[in-house]
């Protein structure tokens, strides 16, 4: 364990390795948890149960969720933590002098990140580096939706923090923390992008996958030793790679997460009780000192991503996603004995086949 942490904040990279938990096709991952959710929604009288917790998010975050609605919902403290943005609704007549006169208003310059409002895996989210590549970003965007222009924030570190809080309880827990590795690769001398990327099982999957759009010139050949990002997106669905990086939680970083999370959803009594920051930072002793840049917040559906840490077990990965589940549950319980009470599941499925409609039709990742 000491080895580990002290790797961790040394900024070691790993190889990258496929987790057993990566090699399995997605529905054949989700078979168990859903087996398990089934059981504990029978328990709890209630399969949408977790829809409680959060009251001042769109289903407390399990799925409709926009990002904006967990910008929205920030207190004082939570806003002085979070990277500049501005949401744009988006129309058919939509100009991108429009949106220009929108970043200027919340001071944002070029590098920007622009990303859907409710999304998903990274999806559509893309680096714009100038006013032509905002407004293809544009033309590509379905009308009637609206999208995220984000201060691009410079900085190599990029982690997901998980919170829980009880219902009624002035004090929340940090439970684990993600440390996201984009996808990258390192140059030899001889060997081209393409090449580089092609030996690595992971990293093809950054040229693989239809919703995601290379930003890299597969014939480049860099330098010995020159680390080339490949993509601005961390999911592995494009090649990145997660790990558990809990070693590094301190009461400092505890603190600073549990104070911000108390400023949120301040038109709910019970506020924000489960979830994950997803956050920027420069190196992992100032992640340690709760030195972070917020740049997302995620609700209830928010993934134990953790979990796919190559080094992790099926056995293991199953039961960190259980163990989240039974969580969930029990919070929303307590919440909905507290009054709240959760969002019909046949609503929650309509939510869930708008959300898979709009997704399919978001401009690809970069």
């Amino acid at each position: 364990m000491a080895e580990r942490a002290a790797r961790l904040a040394l900024d070691v990279p790993q190889v990258s390795a496929l987790g057993r938990f990566e090699q399995l096709p997605k529905w054949l991952n989700l078979i168990p948890t859903v087996i398990h959710w089934l059981a504990l929604g029978v328990r709890y009288r209630s399969f949408s149960l977790p829809s409680a917790l959060n009251g001042a998010i769109t289903s407390g975050g399990m799925v409709g969720d926009g990002k904006l609605e967990y910008f929205a919902a920030m207190g004082p403290s939570a806003r002085a933590v979070t990277a500049k943005y501005v949401g744009i609704p988006v129309r058919r007549d939509t100009s991108v002098q429009e949106m220009l006169a929108a970043m200027q208003r919340q001071a944002l310059a070029f590098p920007i990140i622009a990303k859907p409002d409710l999304g998903w895996c990274g999806l559509g989210v893309r680096r714009v580096g100038n006013a032509e590549e905002l407004a293809a970003y544009l033309a590509a965007f379905p009308a009637g939706s609206s999208l995220v222009l984000q201060e691009y924030i410079d900085q190599p570190g990029e982690a997901g923090l998980f919170y829980m809080r009880e219902p009624g309880q002035t004090r929340g827990k940090l439970t684990a923390l993600l440390l996201r590795h984009v996808p990258a690769v390192t140059g030899d001398g001889r060997s081209s992008l393409g090449e580089l990327v092609a030996r690595d099982r992971r990293l093809r999957r950054t040229v693989n996958q239809r919703h995601h759009e290379c930003r890299f010139d597969p014939s480049h050949v860099p330098a010995q030793g020159e680390r080339v990002v490949l993509s601005t997106v961390a999911s592995t669905r494009v090649g990145g790679r997660y790990e558990d990086g809990s070693e590094l939680i301190t009461p400092v970083l505890a603190e600073h997460v549990d104070r911000i999370a108390r400023d949120m959803c301040m038109t709910d009594a019970d506020g924000f009780c489960f979830g994950r920051f997803d956050v920027r930072f420069t190196h992992m002793e100032a992640l340690r000192q709760g030195q972070f840049t917020i740049i997302e917040v995620n609700g209830t559906g928010a993934d134990v991503v953790h979990a796919w840490d190559p080094r992790y077990s099926l056995t293991e990965a199953y039961r960190m996603l259980f163990d989240k589940q039974r969580e969930l549950f029990r919070l929303a319980d307590i919440a909905r004995q507290r009054g709240r009470q959760p969002m019909g599941i046949f609503r929650l499925g309509w939510l869930y086949r708008q959300q898979l409609k709009l997704m399919a039709l978001y401009p690809p990742s970069n």
